[in-house]
């Protein structure tokens, strides 16, 4: 099983291109649905949320409050720490068993959809690295007028992203995406070709 590694900065695109190589034939693991699965009602992962940030962190109904959360620790390195302490080693548990699962199923393409796979240091667990890029104010126009933030916050977060160049080095295929959404399907389907040139070359080797 050829394993793969997605990711880009905030408002790249990522979830289009991931969506588009599960309809090529795919099997996609989205890091952040993994992570909103570890600290879902009843989960001992929100427990210990609560635990560590107190019962300001939840809504009415007993579910996180993502957009208190993120307040409680954007700009707050011990706060983001002690968060993703509790987060990652559960979301990597997770995505071990899905990858074993999908193993044993015989999927011969994984992708991982993961967002700070850079920054968290997964980049050798995978056999090639799609990173997606958008230009900066095309990012910037995603967050403010798509997803409705303030222009500060929105810079504040990408500001707190790695580097692109730095990271484009490092990816194995880098898939641009600040034009149309067919010049975007055109880039994945290239990528997507050799990615199972490489898949088939690795079988051979098996």
């Amino acid at each position: 099983m050829l394993r793969i590694g997605l990711t880009g900065n905030i408002a790249s695109g990522k979830s289009s291109v991931s969506r588009e190589f599960a309809r090529l034939g795919a099997r996609v693991l989205d890091a952040d649905l993994l992570a909103r699965e570890v600290v879902a009602p009843g989960s001992a992962g929100l427990a210990q949320v609560v635990e560590r940030f107190g019962p300001s962190v939840l809504q009415p109904d007993g579910a996180l409050d993502r957009a208190a959360l993120r307040a409680r620790v954007f700009g707050d390195a011990a706060a983001l720490a002690a968060l993703n302490g509790i987060v990652h080693p559960e979301v990597g548990r997770r995505r071990a068993d899905r990858a074993a699962a999908a193993q044993a199923d015989g999927v011969r393409v994984l992708v991982d959809e993961i967002p700070l796979l850079f920054e968290v240091g997964l980049a050798d667990e995978f056999d090639a690295i799609v990173f997606v890029n958008a230009s900066e104010a095309e990012r910037l126009r995603r967050l403010t007028q798509d997803r409705g933030l303030p222009e500060s916050e929105a810079r504040a977060m990408m500001s707190s992203q790695g580097e692109v160049a730095q990271k484009q080095s490092r990816a194995t295929w880098v898939i641009q995406n600040s034009g149309s959404r067919e010049e975007l399907l055109a880039r994945v389907d290239v990528v997507w070709r050799e990615i199972q040139a490489m898949q088939e070359a690795q079988a051979t080797q098996e």
